[in-house]
């Protein structure tokens, strides 16, 4: 008894103590360090009561400490657009914060439209206090209901993860699986943190998080092989072929493998219209946007001519189909997708990344110049505008024959849905020109947000964004954003007075706007702070002393320049696409 007694401590001595916590180590700072690892190095925020204390910790990680910079927005559908304009700007993953329900369900659309373009984004969401959980309370910001789900269950639809933390045991682990699978799938996640845990310092956020190591996907080497015998089989019979590139090419990261293919080939490179700017289009054998009736012109002529078409990660919806009326047959085409190759009307094969499949087609396909040197045969140089008169109105066409000169490789454009899509596909790229637009999802007001975005991660660039008046009026508030950030990007407002698009599709009263004093209430988001430069212009004299001025004197300035033209002065591609699309809109209910 006496030799047990003797082994026990004594009471003199000091009892173990359990490692102390830094004060640093917190699920906030932690989710901040993650991401800007994956390259969300900027947050766009709104405060709300529940993500006050979110922000805090996210703001106490500088990005001079491996943190974040919040950039405070107007308001939270802003905050998603300019997270989604983030993402495209090569920087990895887009991000926002903002506060429970009304802050989420408000920021949602955006973060649908992230869902549809295939955008890795994080939406953070602070959330109820953890100890509300479960205890039948009616907490404001919901619906007036004790069940917090309402806002998750509306986010499953539009992101590919969810993660409600309301505890710090599992916080760790829940926030690197959202932050993972976003970059794995290359779609939103929705992350909700409850309120009073962002703070609380926690062993598992003691030490900085090790980098993530996404366990790469590797192609089915027999499923790849079959594919590639069985595609150059199909592509080496024909006499001409061509290559079609799509938006999915972003996602499966294949743009290069693609050009590389065409170079080996020898085949010509069109592209969709929503994957302009995936392809070089100063590449010797590009001959342009193939979009049906509405394509560059010459090339919806080689490729619906062709007897062979692959297209690389396509698309197809009613406004790329304009209206389901593109001249393409299945038998004809080889569909390449993310993971998986469709030969005709088969077979198909799955489990074969696109760059992969391209990468190995390249040396298995004969050169054939063929279907270019046709192209070459009937290709006519496009005819430049007329210069106008003095004194006479500007015209739409002769707005674009200047910007064209204004673009290089430092240049990056945003197009607004609506006839901005349609000018903005017939510019040619330089070599390093970003180009952007959203198609599959066509949210009107999205490019403010998005250009505060792009403009936010591509430093290296200046965005050149052109939007219609009724888009503007949707999210113009986001503009003050931009000077306050010391952003130079040149905003090209289109006046025309009205939805333009709408009236194409289908017309009606309710396409006409109110007219603003647009440069005007960009001078009072101005305010005397920051530096901004606005013109009003009406003529082509006038035109070309706003973009001077945008280059020259105030090429450090937020500059936008309010382009007032004539109502029906819309592209001829715009035209013909809203009648076709109408068509298919009003097509009568099939027979029961």
């Amino acid at each position: 008894m006496a030799t047990a007694l003797g082994s026990l401590p004594s009471p003199s001595s000091s009892p173990t103590t359990a490692p102390s916590i830094p004060a640093n180590a917190t699920l906030g700072r932690h989710l901040a360090r993650r991401l800007a690892e994956v390259g969300a190095r900027d947050v766009f925020t709104v405060p709300g009561d529940f993500n006050l204390t979110l922000l805090d910790e996210l703001e106490a990680e500088q990005p001079s400490g491996g943190g974040v910079r919040l950039v405070g927005c107007c308001n939270e559908l802003n905050a998603a657009y300019a997270a989604d304009g983030y993402a495209r700007a090569g920087r990895g993953v887009g991000a926002c914060a903002v506060t429970f329900t009304v802050g989420g369900l408000s920021a949602i659309s955006a973060v649908a439209g992230a869902f549809s373009e295939n955008l890795p984004l994080v939406c953070v969401v602070g959330g109820p206090n953890s100890n509300d959980y479960g205890s039948n309370r009616v907490l404001h910001h919901t619906v007036g209901l004790p069940d917090f789900t309402q806002e998750l269950r509306c986010f499953q639809n539009v992101t590919c993860y969810q993660a409600v933390v309301n505890n710090l045991e599992d916080a760790h682990e829940q926030i690197d699986t959202a932050i993972s699978t976003a970059l794995k799938e290359s779609k939103p996640v929705y992350i909700s943190i409850s309120c009073n845990l962002p703070s609380i310092p926690h062993p598992t956020f003691s030490r900085h998080p090790v980098p993530f190591f996404l366990s790469p996907r590797l192609s089915n080497q027999m499923s790849l092989e079959a594919a590639v015998e069985a595609a150059a089989a199909f592509l080496n019979k024909s006499v001409k072929p061509v290559l079609v590139g799509g938006p999915k090419m972003r996602v499966a990261k294949a743009c290069k493998s693609f050009v590389e293919m065409a170079d080996a080939s020898g085949y010509p490179i069109a592209v969709m219209p929503s994957a302009k700017g995936l392809v070089p289009e100063h590449h010797s054998r590009f001959i342009g946007t193939y979009w049906g009736a509405v394509s560059t012109p010459f090339c919806a002529e080689i490729v619906e001519s062709a007897d062979a078409y692959l297209f690389a990660g396509p698309i197809f919806n009613d406004y790329s189909s304009v209206g389901y009326s593109l001249l393409i047959k299945k038998e004809k085409a080889i569909i390449v997708q993310p993971d998986r190759v469709v030969i005709g009307n088969g077979p198909a094969f799955g489990c074969i990344l696109m760059k992969d499949f391209f990468h190995a087609l390249a040396s298995r396909l004969k050169k054939n110049t063929t279907v270019y040197e046709n192209y070459s045969r009937i290709f006519v140089p496009q005819g430049e505008p007329v210069s106008s008169d003095p004194g006479d109105p500007l015209r739409v066409n002769v707005l674009f024959k200047h910007v064209q000169k204004m673009l290089s490789g430092s240049s990056a454009v945003i197009a607004e849905t609506g006839d901005s899509w349609f000018n903005c596909q017939k510019l040619k790229l330089p070599e390093g020109c970003g180009y952007e637009f959203q198609m599959q999802y066509g949210s009107i007001g999205w490019s403010v947000g998005a250009t505060l975005g792009y403009a936010q991660a591509a430093k290296d660039k200046r965005v050149i964004s052109f939007i219609g008046d009724g888009s503007f009026q949707v999210t113009a508030q986001e503009v003050s954003t931009m000077i306050r950030w010391a952003q130079n990007n040149i905003i090209f407002l289109i006046n025309n007075g009205g939805y333009t698009i709408e009236v194409e599709i289908h017309d009606g009263p309710y396409n006409i706007i109110k007219n603003w004093n647009y440069t005007g209430v960009v001078e009072a988001f101005h305010n005397g702070e920051g530096k901004c430069y606005t013109a009003k212009v009406r003529t082509e004299e006038e035109l070309k002393k706003a973009i001077e001025a945008s280059l020259g004197p105030n090429k450090d300035c937020l500059c936008f320049i309010e382009v007032i033209v004539h109502k029906d002065d819309t592209s001829k591609e715009l035209l013909e696409w809203g009648s076709r699309v109408s068509a298919a809109n009003s097509r009568p209910p099939n027979p029961q």
